[in-house]
């Protein structure tokens, strides 16, 4: 269970939003000036993945704009990466996408993130990394469970917004919600305004 440790670090081969292939790819030197969001998926040419990582990139903008880096990393090599990148969307790619692909074909990333399923493929992994390196929220779908994109930026703004202002934030919280006083006093507080919202 890696939330509230710090991310396992890796530098490996990766291809770039811009599509060039780089060999010393390091996580901590790529995350944003928030943090970033490292998600796994187990296969380019695969079904559901497409659909994730192509969600993931048309939000990357609003990513980056939280300060927040995206990081994407599956088993498969640099060169089923680009090529999956050249191919478009129509033809089962998923075109020039906004963020880079790291790969991992040793499967170490995926060991250490502990979401290699059989020694085989990723599970579909997510992980918000803190600016400091630290995992603060994680969560692990099985292969045929594809994610909501806007569910994890909703936890990146919880993440911001907590830090900011050391409040803690209730049951779906959103951007500009209130937040709650981490004592009994802001508990009740809170629910007293707002239980039928829950």
């Amino acid at each position: 269970m890696l939330v509230t440790k710090k991310a396992p670090d890796f530098t490996a081969t990766a291809v770039l939003a811009d599509g060039s292939i780089v060999d010393n790819f390091n996580l901590m030197e790529n995350l944003g000036e928030k943090g970033a969001v490292l998600f796994f998926y187990p296969l380019d040419f695969t079904f559901v993945c497409p659909s994730e990582i192509i969600a993931f990139s048309h939000r990357a903008k609003e990513f980056r704009e939280r300060g927040i880096n995206v990081i994407g990393c599956s088993i498969d090599s640099q060169f089923s990466h680009f090529a999956w990148r050249e191919t478009p969307v129509a033809e089962g790619g998923i075109g020039r996408v906004d963020m880079p692909l790291v790969a991992d074909l040793n499967k170490q990333i995926a060991r250490d993130y502990d979401v290699l399923l059989d020694d085989a493929v990723a599970l579909r992994g997510s992980f918000l990394i803190d600016a400091d390196g630290t995992v603060r929220h994680a969560v692990i779908n099985d292969l045929p469970l594809g994610r909501n994109i806007d569910e994890m930026i909703r936890m990146v703004d919880t993440m911001l917004f907590t830090n900011e202002h050391g409040e803690v934030c209730p049951a779906g919280w959103q951007k500009g919600d209130e937040g709650m006083k981490a004592d009994t006093a802001g508990v009740a507080e809170y629910l007293a305004k707002h239980e039928n919202d829950l």
